[in-house]
């Protein structure tokens, strides 16, 4: 009885047992191409070692994230990390930046203006980089004072027609931005009769007082604001040209009317001194 139970156990239900061999070359195979549990356990520390050390390269960079049950994808926003004073200038200056425009920003963006020779110059710089960037516009500086006269306004309001249009060939100047500034000119003349001075119509928006604000990060500077609005709105209705919101707001940061060098910066601190009672500080962001 044994052996007719054996027969039909190693019959495989009346079929014929299977050729192992196959099974084997399989196996001796797969022997072949996984490696020794030790060299695996090796790969393993190797991997895991690498891991933790760009964790740590991430946490460095990033900071610890605090969020719980945040997924393997949260990055954090970067935190500010001590650099070398000349490194912590607003974000917005780079390795790559000109250096006409370092020296523009560490000694005259932010900085107050009262004199209405400097603030008529700003106003035109301003009209002139829309459209395209201040470092463009700084290199040719000294050609917009040699072809609109120091920006002596009584000169430039009095230019003809033929004066404009060989301004506009002998300096590259678009004439519709050349006439625009003879436009600017005959209304500052008006407000000068008006108020005094250029000084004093545009100071008197923000109380004679710089608008302070602290930005931590330059994502958070608005392209204009509410005080621009109304700049704008203003100067539009007395006739002048080239003054939207987001170009005044781009002037006010250049005559200091507002400080909006990021908070981390060493020329936030060193305009402000320029002031000795700031009345408008605005949250930082």
């Amino acid at each position: 009885m044994c052996s007719s139970k054996l027969q039909k156990s190693s019959s495989f239900n009346g079929q014929p047992p299977p050729n192992r061999t196959p099974l084997l070359e399989r196996r001796n195979s797969i022997n072949n191409v996984i490696p020794a549990a030790g060299s695996i356990a090796a790969a393993r520390r190797e991997q895991v070692a690498i891991l933790h050390e760009q964790r740590k390269m991430r946490v460095a960079h990033y900071g610890r994230a605090t969020t719980p049950n945040s997924s393997t994808n949260y990055k954090p926003p970067p935190k500010h990390i001590d650099h070398p004073q000349e490194d912590k200038r607003c974000s917005f200056i780079t390795p790559n930046s000109d250096p006409i425009y370092v020296a523009y920003h560490d000694h005259e963006w932010g900085v107050p203006v009262h004199d209405d020779k400097l603030l008529f110059e700003l106003l035109v710089l301003t009209g002139a980089q829309v459209g395209s960037d201040w470092a463009s516009v700084l290199r040719r500086r000294q050609d917009f004072r040699d072809a609109f006269s120091g920006f002596d306004v009584d000169i430039v309001s009095r230019f003809s027609e033929k004066k404009m249009n060989l301004i506009a060939v002998d300096y590259c100047i678009n004439l519709s931005l050349v006439r625009g500034v003879v436009d600017n000119s005959k209304r500052i003349l008006e407000i000068k009769k008006e108020f005094g001075s250029f000084d004093k119509y545009l100071w008197g928006f923000v109380n004679h007082k710089p608008i302070v604000t602290r930005y931590k990060w330059c994502h958070k500077m608005p392209a204009k604001t509410s005080k621009s609005e109304t700049i704008s709105k203003d100067m539009v209705r007395r006739g002048f040209r080239v003054v939207g919101p987001t170009a005044i707001h781009s002037f006010m940061q250049a005559a200091g009317l507002t400080n909006d060098h990021l908070i981390t910066c060493p020329s936030h601190s060193q305009v402000l001194l320029l002031i000795p009672d700031p009345s408008i500080i605005l949250p930082s962001n």
